[in-house]
């Protein structure tokens, strides 16, 4: 088998011990004589499955007891409304954007109700490359919530763990009870979270938690049940929450694979080694982009690099598309920038180990030597 050193943004790589207990256990789970896929989601089986694999990312991320964990679907996309229609319900909202993913779910939360866009640190050629001061930030301690992406995919910022306090500071001086919402589908998972400073964090699944068709919510008890008139049963968080996830059958694969992913994350010692190991590999591939005289260049401020996407450009666009084709005949596949910004960019994911960095490093010195 020879397998590609993944560097794609999402879906993204899995771990490998985790594909070979799928492979292993796919056409006859635990002795049932089917696959997980096969059986019912009400059945003994599948149930003991995801209650285990509920209690496993609590203990991983010390949820507390009165924050509901949902397993959901629509992607981290449809939470851009689902939030608003849960949440908003005639008051007003406040949204900082700080990249694509916070601009598009500030752009859908409007269509549902009365949003605010506090701050925006986009530039005027339309790139995000940095954070704006917490502490300045004009928090509306009337808003129904204040809404962030804490990792933006796209444009690699990232707010870290000391913005992070920064911010929850911020909001509960000045806005003491706003709620904090979070999109943290491109990070979570990377390392250890004060769950107790958010009373709402999503995630899509197909970064750090599984395969996609997966989105996890974790919500605080006391913000269920505010869900606008008229908001369809399947959206309502309330309504999830009382029949855990079920209002129809789940994805089961996908929560299948993440129940995997989090046994797979206890076993390297949870989030605060995965987190030792993912800022090595940030920290070696940002270095080689700095130190290559210009050839690398990363924009974004030192500050809010992003740990698990790292973004850069090649002096013109010929050079960057040689670098994906030849990376790609290297055995590399998804360094290719989105659409939208293009250059080149490397998630770090969990599942991505330090070996494939190595590779990596090793292909950007050999290309910018013979082109440099």
């Amino acid at each position: 088998m020879t397998r590609a050193w993944n560097f794609s943004a999402g879906p993204a790589a899995l771990p490998l011990d985790v594909l070979r207990q799928i492979r292993e256990e796919l056409p006859d789970w635990h002795g049932i004589g089917a696959s997980i896929m096969e059986v019912s989601h009400r059945g003994k089986a599948f149930s003991a499955f995801i209650e285990a694999a509920e209690a496993d990312l609590r203990e991983l991320l010390a949820i507390p007891e009165n924050y509901k964990v949902l397993f959901l679907q629509g992607g981290q996309t449809l939470q851009f409304a689902q939030v608003p229609m849960n949440l908003l319900a005639g008051g007003r909202a406040d949204y900082l954007v700080t990249g694509a993913w916070s601009r598009k779910a500030c752009k859908e939360a409007m269509k549902i109700g009365q949003v605010r866009l506090v701050a925006t640190t986009e530039e005027e050629n339309g790139g995000f490359l940095r954070l704006p001061d917490f502490t300045r930030l004009p928090f509306d301690r009337n808003a129904a919530y204040f809404h962030l992406c804490t990792n933006e995919t796209i444009h690699g910022v990232e707010v870290h763990e000391d913005a992070e306090a920064r911010l929850f500071n911020a909001i509960s001086a000045t806005a003491p009870g706003v709620p904090l919402l979070a999109d943290m589908s491109s990070h979570i998972l990377s390392r250890p979270l004060d769950v107790r400073r958010y009373g709402l964090i999503s995630a899509g699944a197909q970064k750090n938690i599984g395969p996609a068709g997966l989105t996890l919510v974790i919500v605080r008890e006391d913000l269920l049940g505010r869900a606008a008139a008229g908001t369809p049963t399947q959206l309502d968080y309330r309504s999830q929450a009382d029949h855990g996830s079920m209002l129809n059958t789940p994805p089961t694969f996908a929560i299948y694979a993440a129940g995997l992913v989090f046994k797979w994350l206890k076993a390297q010692g949870g989030l605060a080694a995965m987190a030792a190991i993912n800022r090595e590999k940030a920290r070696r591939l940002y270095a080689a982009i700095d130190g290559s005289g210009g050839f690398y260049r990363n924009p974004v401020d030192a500050a809010c690099r992003s740990i698990m996407n790292v973004p850069f450009t090649l002096p013109n666009a010929e050079l960057e598309a040689r670098f994906v084709k030849e990376s790609e005949e290297a055995g590399f596949i998804g360094l290719k920038g989105h659409k939208s910004v293009g250059g080149i960019r490397a998630s770090l994911y969990n599942a991505v180990p330090p070996e494939a960095v190595d590779a990596l490093l090793r292909f950007m010195d050999d290309f910018r030597a013979a082109r440099g």
